[in-house]
This record gives structure tokens, sequence and C-alpha cells, in this order.
């Protein structure tokens, strides 16, 4: 994806969820990133992360759009999504080439190679590449080069992160706000995006995992030494513990999510056995009240399942009860009460509820100070934080877009190492 100069520009995140679309626009003021909107829509038409109809969720964007084309045309024309399906796989390979210059000298041209190189992975025709990520460059053998422009060596590797996804998910989420008119700038994988906006340089490099606890899904990524060790989303989220409590106590799924909103407990233990909650209040034909403790067994159990996946994927990356940054836990799930006693309880971990870190942000007045502290919006608030890291808004620049949207997402984030 190509980016120039371009004063005065905005970027538009829009975090496309199972349950709700969140969109938040910023644009550069004074070497920091301005908060100029942020809108929340309710939406229908995705399952688990994933597009399911096209139509639906278009005109959920539409009406987001709507807004926004009122503040700024441009930054209608400048959006960047976030991509929550977990048909996403992950795979480190390596590129090498020689050194094309008879000086020795390495040049772009040699790192672009370089990267190609490590891209050339077997994939199946449904897949796609959506991220290549840098964690190291290597010289004659030399490693844990950052940036090896100007170094001399006859030959460079690259040790990249290569994230794919189920295709027609991708262009599912492509074609959805195209049809609602506005135009992509790039697309992210949400895991990434959170992390982005919720961890400091300092867990990055201390070793910390984000857990991004969805509606329909839950996500994940784990940092060391500020770099990416795993990302990964699962097929389960909030909304099941709502099914849970549904089936549990034999109520409509409408009633099970006001009263885990209300009642709800991540931690059984912590609720006293005595207290009551009379479910009659949502279903007047209800069997009397019901014991909060029992409403508090269910949402541990399904959030407890949850972590089990989360572990596993540590355990898999030999980080469980390893990372000395602890556990941030974001999304709509995090604001259950009790959760974080439960991350250090299952996960063995520090806990922290994250919300968007506001150094890089200016909000005059505090007028979205809500949305910056609230932990369903990091998602949304880092796709911005992504999108400025890339259009070289750090030099006073912003996006130049070109060629299709399935092109320009295909070579957007490139050389990411968070």
């Amino acid at each position: 994806m190509a980016w120039k100069n371009l004063r005065g520009g905005m970027i538009t995140g829009i975090d496309i969820g199972t349950s709700s679309v969140k969109v938040v626009i910023g644009e550069q003021v004074g070497g920091k990133i301005a908060v100029v909107h942020v809108a929340e829509e309710s939406c229908g038409g995705l399952r688990r992360g994933a597009v399911m109809d096209i139509v639906e969720v278009s005109r959920t964007v539409s009406r987001v759009l709507a807004d926004v084309k009122k503040i700024s045309k441009a930054a209608a024309k400048n959006i960047f999504l976030s991509l929550g399906t977990p048909q996403v796989g992950m795979q480190v390979s390596r590129g090498i080439v020689a050194v094309s210059r008879a000086d020795a000298e390495i040049y772009q041209d040699d790192v672009d190679r370089a990267v190609r190189a490590s891209q050339a992975v077997n994939l199946p025709q449904n897949r796609m590449i959506v991220h290549t990520l840098t964690r190291e460059f290597i010289v004659d053998g030399v490693g844990d080069i950052s940036n090896p422009l100007g170094l001399s060596g006859s030959r460079l590797e690259v040790q990249s992160v290569i994230i794919d996804a189920f295709s027609p998910h991708v262009k599912n989420l492509i074609r959805s706000v195209e049809l609602a008119g506005g135009e992509i700038g790039g697309l992210v994988f949400a895991p990434l995006v959170g992390a982005r906006a919720a961890l400091s340089k300092r867990q990055r490099d201390l070793g910390v995992v984000l857990v991004d606890i969805g509606f329909g899904t839950t996500g994940m990524s784990v940092y060391e030494e500020n770099r990416l060790v795993s990302a990964a989303k699962f097929p389960v989220g909030a909304g099941n513990i709502s099914n849970d409590l549904a089936i549990g106590l034999k109520i409509p799924i409408d009633a099970a999510e006001d009263i885990k909103l209300e009642y709800g407990h991540a931690l059984a233990r912590d609720v006293n056995a005595k207290d009551l909650v009379d479910i009659t209040k949502w279903v007047p034909d209800a069997k009397g009240p019901v014991s909060r403790r029992f409403i508090a067994d269910i949402i541990e159990s399904r959030l407890g399942e949850i972590f089990d996946l989360v572990n596993a994927e540590l355990k898999a990356q030999r980080k469980y009860a390893e990372l000395p940054g602890g556990a941030v836990v974001v999304g709509g799930g995090a604001r259950m009460p009790g959760i974080t006693d439960l991350v250090k309880q299952d996960m063995r971990l520090s806990a922290q509820v994250g919300s968007t870190l506001t150094e890089e942000w200016q909000d005059e007045g505090g007028a979205f100070k809500e949305y910056l502290e609230d932990p369903e919006f990091v998602n949304a608030f880092g796709l911005v934080l992504q999108a400025a890291d890339q259009s070289g808004w750090d030099k006073g620049g912003g996006p130049v877009r070109g060629g299709s949207a399935m092109n320009r997402i295909k070579g957007v984030f490139r050389y990411f190492a968070p």
C-alpha cells in the first residue's frame, strides 16, 4: 500500500463485531491524534466474527457512514477495518536473498526481495495472506536486526510472521463496506489492533497476553521483547454466556443478557450463596427467585472454557504462566465483575482490565473520555493508531489510496512489528 504526505487527513477505524459496529475518526493535530468522532451501532448479519449476510451488514455500515460523511467526506474514503473471523492461521517463515550490489550495501530492494521470499508459503486457494510481520533481519548470520538498510553483507535473511485468512470472509467484509459507499485503506487482524491501543511498550517488552472477549469471538495476542509471539481467534465469546444462562435458567435470551449484565460475576466463590435474583422482573411466569451464585457458576464455567483455549495457545508457545507483563483483558467481556480474579486463578498471571492508552490521543475537553476508558472500544481506537503508524503521520503525513481494495489490503502492514 502506497503512502504519501497528506496534511489534514483523517483516518476512520471501523470495528465490525458480531453484535455491533464501532467507529472512531482520528485527525493529526500537533504530533498527536485528535479524537474527532466516536459512535456505535447495533449490527446483525455476522456469526462468530464473520459476515454471513452482506446486505444486512452493509445497511448498518451505511448508517454509520452517513454520520461520518457529515463530518468529513474524506474520512469515508480512508477506512480501516478489523478482521474478526476465527478462520485465521499464523506461521513463522524465513526469506533469504543475496545482497545485489557490488559494494555489499543493503538497499530497500534487497529488503523487499527478502520479505517476498518469506511469503513463499503453501496456502490453499481459498486462503490469502493478510499480514507479513517482520520479527528480525539477519545479515551474514548476525541476527536481531530491526532495520538492515545501509548495513553491509553478502546475505540478507528475514524472519517473518505470516498471518493468513479464509478468503471468502475477507471478501465479504470488504464488500459490506464498499456497498455502503466506503473506501477501504487497509484491514488488520483484530488481536493486533487491540494490542496496539491497549498495551504499552514496556508490557510488550516484558511479555504480555492481550485477551479480547467479544460477543461472538475471543481474540488473543502474545508479545515478548516487543515482538509478536502468537495471535489467535476462538469462536466463543460473551454471547455464549448469555446462551448458557438462557438454557440454565430456562428464560429468553434477551432476559439472560440483561441478567448477565446486571447480576453477573466471573468468580462464583465471591458471590454470597444467600443472594437471590428475582427473574420474574424479566419473565413473569418464572418459578421464583434464583441464586446469584448459580448464575455466577454458569458464567465462570463458560469463561473458564475461554481461558482454557487461551492457556492451550500459551502452552503451545511455552509461555503459560511465564509472562511478567501479565494478562490484559479487553472487549465487552472485560466488564464482567471479578474477571481479573478469575484470570489470576485460571491463567496464573497478574491481570488487569485494559483500555485505550491515552498518551497518543488528544481529547479536547474530555469529550471522548468515556470511550477511551471503555475496554469495548479498544479495537476501534487501535485501528486508527495502526493506520497512523503506517501512513507516515509521525512525519506529518497521511494516506494516499490507489488500486483495488484487495490489492491495497494485500500490501498493507507488510513490515509491521508491534
